[in-house]
């Protein structure tokens, strides 16, 4: 690994050129691993997605899964937007450090990395609770050496700086827990709410502009509301026209995707509501029912990751539908 200065994080680390799954390793065997131990491998071909989706990552990613654990359980929502942080910024500090041209990644809410309008790589979080602990386990998945099916580091060093040296998968892994346990630090003792700032100069969202289109009785209603953050929970803060104040919660579902956009369905005063992330981005409402549907309260603890080798353009799931509210 390159020039490891966590203390904590990434100081063990288990390897193997190949296994299903980082992150099914770690959370099946967390109580005799230590906090902060790593997990890596060059190839994986279970990987963990959303709503149960497998995949095969091939080499060029960099992969891992490993250990945390926290008291504050108001705070485990808000954990996969510290690791997105982390990574986006250690990014750059390794590009800093070895005078590369700045890779300018982005978050995209609330566990994706992109890169030019593509993805590059997104976040899992999960957790088990303890008497007093909550145990975490993060797996990450980035594409830095394989260009497919998106697009990856090197390649955008390349289209930066013809013949630019090559970032290193481990350099990266180590750049990225020097990061971390700064953040995570923070985050702990300070709350979210001391790296907000940070987050959303590197985020995608703010200022996007929404439109609420509700069909009822053949009838349709527009609202447009602008993002502005987050709310305390870590779901989506958005104001309307009329001034009034929208928590928007998404469930992960992506119904449908094409080049430039992806549509992610989630629930609207008791309608369904299709999130297409574009520039404006655009929601598009259809009243049903609410009785039935399963609501995932919590974001970051069912936080399902954007796979390496994941298709962009070939998968819809089925998991309950939450809800976006009016505050």
């Amino acid at each position: 690994m390159g020039a490891l200065q966590a203390r904590r994080f990434g100081r063990w680390m288990l390897w193997s050129p190949r296994m299903a799954s980082t992150h099914d390793l770690v959370t099946q065997n967390f109580a005799k691993l230590p906090v902060g131990v790593v997990c890596v491998t060059d190839v994986q071909f279970k990987g963990r997605g959303r709503s149960k989706n497998v995949w095969e990552s091939p080499p060029g990613c960099l992969m891992f899964s490993f250990t945390s654990q926290m008291n504050d359980a108001r705070k485990l929502p808000l954990m996969q937007y510290v690791v997105c942080l982390a990574m986006t910024e250690a990014i750059k500090d390794l590009c800093c450090a070895k005078g590369l041209p700045e890779l300018d990644v982005r978050i995209k809410w609330p566990n994706d990395l992109y890169l030019k309008g593509l993805k590059v790589g997104g976040i899992l979080c999960t957790s088990s609770y303890e008497p007093k602990v909550y145990n975490i386990c993060t797996g990450i998945g980035l594409n830095v050496d394989n260009e497919k099916p998106t697009t990856c580091l090197n390649a955008a060093l390349q289209e930066l700086k013809a013949n630019s040296p090559r970032l290193k998968r481990e350099d990266v892994l180590a750049s990225f827990f020097n990061k971390f346990e700064i953040l995570f630090d923070i985050f702990s003792n300070q709350g979210f709410q001391a790296l907000e700032e940070q987050y959303y100069n590197s985020w995608l969202h703010s200022g996007q502009r929404v439109v609420v289109q509700d069909a009822h009785e053949g009838q349709s209603v527009n609202s447009v509301v602008t993002i502005k953050g987050l709310t305390p929970s870590g779901y989506l803060y958005a104001v309307g026209e009329d001034g009034k104040s929208y928590e928007l919660h998404p469930d992960g579902n992506r119904i449908g995707e094409e080049k430039d956009r992806c549509i992610v369905r989630c629930q609207y005063m008791g309608s369904s509501v299709f999130y297409e992330h574009r520039l404006p981005v655009q929601i598009e409402c259809h009243r049903r029912d609410p009785a039935g549907h399963e609501e995932n309260m919590s974001p970051g603890l069912e936080a399902e990751a954007q796979g390496l080798a994941e298709p962009e353009l070939a998968w819809t799931n089925k998991s309950g539908a939450n809800r976006a509210k009016e505050l």
